[in-house]
């Protein structure tokens, strides 16, 4: 399969790139970022891209490709409603428009969050719009699409955040993570990459996935 991977500079995208490289069902790569991941492969290919507002002048490089994998995301920590909205559903909206207008027949991954308001009209701002986010996803019409909402994730291979807070909170909880890797409602950086894999590859009937979902996709036929 040919697949499109956003924000693989932070840790659920690069983690999700990291499964795609190893795997055997993937031969093509294209990385959209807004700086560079440094990664050389021979199944890569990467572009860098400052306005996500503004696909049109990259349109004529995502045709042809099967799935996207759009891992794209910032925290809400200090910003208000209008540019979360802007970054979260505004960015991804033109990007969703575009490849669907290119390849309709793609698989579409839009990774939100644990405790995402899908009605889009509870209290907490972040949530609201990442449901508003999902639910456009689900509406445009895709082959098919999944709303990724992981909750504690355990860093593997050398992934990190980019959010600081979240480092410090994995350096002072590594000695659990033995013990927490046998949680169900925990998963693994390595989980989401291969769960995203086998979204392709084996059709599911839930759309929505958390945790203990993302785990169950990710060992699929191991």
């Amino acid at each position: 399969m040919k697949v499109i991977i956003t924000g693989s500079t932070g840790m659920v995208g690069k983690a999700v790139l990291l499964e795609c490289i190893e795997s055997s069902n993937v031969d093509s790569i294209l990385v959209i970022n807004r700086r560079s991941i440094n990664i050389d492969h021979p199944k890569l290919k990467e572009i860098i891209h400052k306005d996500f507002l503004d696909i049109d002048s990259i349109k004529e490089n995502l045709k042809g490709y099967d799935a996207c994998f759009y891992c794209m995301g910032i925290s809400s920590v200090g910003l208000n409603e209008e540019k979360y909205t802007e970054i979260t559903y505004s960015m991804t909206e033109s990007f969703v428009k575009v490849l669907f207008e290119l390849n309709p027949d793609m698989v579409f991954n839009f990774v939100s969050g644990t405790g995402t308001d899908s009605s889009e009209n509870g209290k907490v701002m972040w949530a609201r719009v990442k449901g508003k986010t999902e639910n456009m996803v689900f509406k445009q019409g895709f082959k098919d699409a999944y709303a990724f909402r992981p909750g504690f994730i355990l860093p593997e291979k050398g992934v990190r955040s980019r959010t600081r807070l979240y480092n410090f909170f994995y350096i002072i909880t590594r000695p659990f993570f033995p013990l927490l890797r046998k949680s169900k409602f925990i998963t693994l950086s390595s989980f989401v990459g291969l769960a995203m894999i086998n979204s392709v590859l084996y059709p599911q009937e839930l759309k929505i996935l958390e945790n203990p979902d993302i785990n169950n996709l990710a060992k699929h036929n191991m």
